[in-house]
């Protein structure tokens, strides 16, 4: 077979939308409002967590970070998909092609290591509480994020290079965004260095993400179950409890993606893996994080409302003065 032109005009035809009409307009809909939804979720905690004092600790500083990264995670991928939802020519440039890969492997990657970040903290605030505020201090807080930033973008660069470095039978590309998966299955070249590579890469920021939260989690049941009151182990445990979801729930998607043979692999199953984790967890993620917090809850119910009120108050106000 006449293998791909690769130059700089070279352009990949995405193909993971359904060409049904029908389909296309619940797909946009759906996706539409999945993404209106996590822009609206993750800014509105990212605010809730800026006017509450109460909410200036360590956790909320890494869960402000996760919100932040949600908003990009998510807006790397569902606009084009939205655009091509829209559009017949469902192409991208090579350019915007890396570009989008890249960014959604870099904000992926600094997740898990985030992740595994926030596990640690609750390991220090359950396991070592009266050393809590020096283990987290804010300077390391900010060294631990940085350094998620870091290597996550480095790795990603290196990952997107080498992927473009191979050679393709074809440009069509079955998956709704530029990912590494499915471009290996297109690839014409030997791709077997690349998927060690690849699996490399990904057990350094998923796996070793997993094992580290799951080395925290193994200290803190024991620690919890040390607790004599049953109420004094419900309190501990519930501090956890959203972020046990959220981990399970990223790890395992990325996980299943990215650490199994791609020869064998489905595409079908790829693609609503890659869909899950890139679109529905982003959005999710602050809904688990607010239902079960209460001062999250009790930050939305008064200090938003009564600002609200103010506000319309104010209007009033200066109509009434007109």
């Amino acid at each position: 077979m006449e293998l791909f032109n690769q130059s700089s005009s070279s352009r990949f035809i995405l193909l993971g939308l359904s060409t049904d009409p029908y389909l296309k307009v619940i797909g946009f809909l759906g996706f539409l409002m999945m993404y209106l939804t996590t822009l609206l979720a993750n800014f509105l905690l990212i605010i809730v967590v800026s006017i509450n004092p109460k909410l200036q600790t360590p956790m909320y500083f890494f869960l402000t970070n996760l919100s932040f990264i949600d908003i990009w995670f998510s807006t790397t991928v569902v606009p084009k998909i939205l655009i091509n939802t829209l559009k017949k020519d469902r192409s991208i440039s090579l350019l915007e092609c890396a570009f989008q890969m890249h960014f959604h492997l870099t904000l992926g990657s600094v997740e898990c290591f985030l992740l595994a970040v926030m596990a640690y903290d609750r390991f220090a605030a359950i396991c070592r509480p009266l050393h809590y505020n020096t283990i987290m201090s804010r300077t390391m807080c900010i060294r631990l994020t940085a350094a998620s930033w870091i290597i996550s973008f480095s790795n990603s660069i290196l990952q997107v290079v080498y992927t473009f470095q191979m050679s393709f039978c074809h440009p069509y590309v079955n998956h709704f965004f530029c990912e590494v998966p499915p471009f290996i299955k297109i690839s014409c070249s030997d791709t077997w260095l690349h998927e060690v590579a690849m699996y490399i890469a990904t057990g350094i920021a998923a796996s070793l993400s997993f094992f580290l939260t799951l080395i925290s989690y193994i200290h803190i049941l024991s620690t919890i179950f040390k607790i004599s009151s049953a109420e004094g182990r419900y309190r501990a445990l519930s501090t956890c409890g959203s972020h046990i979801i959220v981990v399970t729930m990223y790890y395992g998607t990325i996980m299943i993606l990215y650490l199994r043979p791609h020869s064998h692999s489905s595409s079908g199953l790829d693609k609503s893996v890659s869909l899950l984790y890139s679109t529905v967890t982003p959005m999710l993620n602050p809904i688990i994080y607010s239902v079960r917090n209460k001062d999250v809850k009790g930050t939305i119910r008064y200090n938003l409302v009564k600002e609200i009120k103010l506000k319309l108050f104010l209007e009033k106000s200066h109509q009434h003065g007109r």
